[in-house]
């Protein structure tokens, strides 16, 4: 079995307005995931610090960033990463260059876990519904272009998508060729109104269970609230 999952993290920036990554690294630790992807998981203008550093991801929790070929004060990818277990192995980590109307981007990794090549995507997608459906399309081409040269076992692809419409966009574009997990509403944390958080798999992978992390600290450490969900991988 693994637990994925993913989470916006609003630059660390709570429901209260204040800004605690150490909040959001406590969140990460009730989520006990394998793997987890963020978004606005860097400041966005400027230098575009990391939200969370590696020194308080090191102290505080058995993770760390999947390292990308970005800006070195990064995180990740337009606000994108890709948090591994402190002693799990990687390859091939990339980034995606999406069609945008405002800076958006995808980060993708092969990981080797418990046994399986599992090819991972982070991304956030555009506010704009022909965006995101040209986003869509070029994070499956990217994937494809890849396991044509270097097959994975399975795939995730995990992000906000901006989709508020149920099979419909985007989703509709990802359907044909992705399973999507029935997690919930997950925006707002406040009052959750929204499916927009989602994870889509293809491959040797069977969904056993999946939801929305809604404890009362995930309530107050961003304005999304953590999806997830498990899988069997035999």
């Amino acid at each position: 079995m693994i637990k994925v999952a993913s989470y916006n993290i609003r630059k660390a920036v709570g429901t209260d307005r204040r800004r605690m990554p150490e909040r959001i690294i406590d969140v990460l630790n009730e989520l006990d995931a394998d793997l987890i992807a963020l978004q606005e998981a860097d400041r966005r203008f400027g230098i575009r610090h990391a939200v969370l550093p590696d020194r308080l991801l090191e102290m505080h929790s058995d993770y760390r960033a999947i390292e990308l070929p970005t800006r070195v004060e990064s995180m990740g990818w337009h606000g994108n990463a890709l948090l591994v277990r402190r002693n799990q192995s990687h390859a091939d980590a990339s980034v995606i260059h999406l069609p945008c109307l405002e800076p958006r981007g995808a980060v993708m990794a092969c990981i080797e876990i418990k046994g399986i090549r599992l090819r991972t995507v982070g991304m956030h997608l555009d506010l704009s519904g022909l965006w995101r459906r040209r986003q869509a399309a070029a994070v499956q081409h990217h994937v494809d272009m890849v396991d044509v040269q270097h097959p994975a076992d399975a795939t995730i692809l995990m992000g906000d998508t901006n989709e508020w419409t149920a099979n419909r966009g985007c989703l509709q574009d990802f359907s044909r060729h992705y399973d999507i997990a029935p997690c919930g509403r997950s925006f707002h944390a406040r009052r959750q109104i929204a499916e927009l958080d989602r994870i889509m798999w293809r491959g040797g992978l069977t969904l056993t269970d999946s939801g929305v992390h809604s404890s009362v600290l995930a309530r107050r450490a961003s304005d999304h609230l953590p999806v997830w969900a498990t899988f069997d991988l035999r």
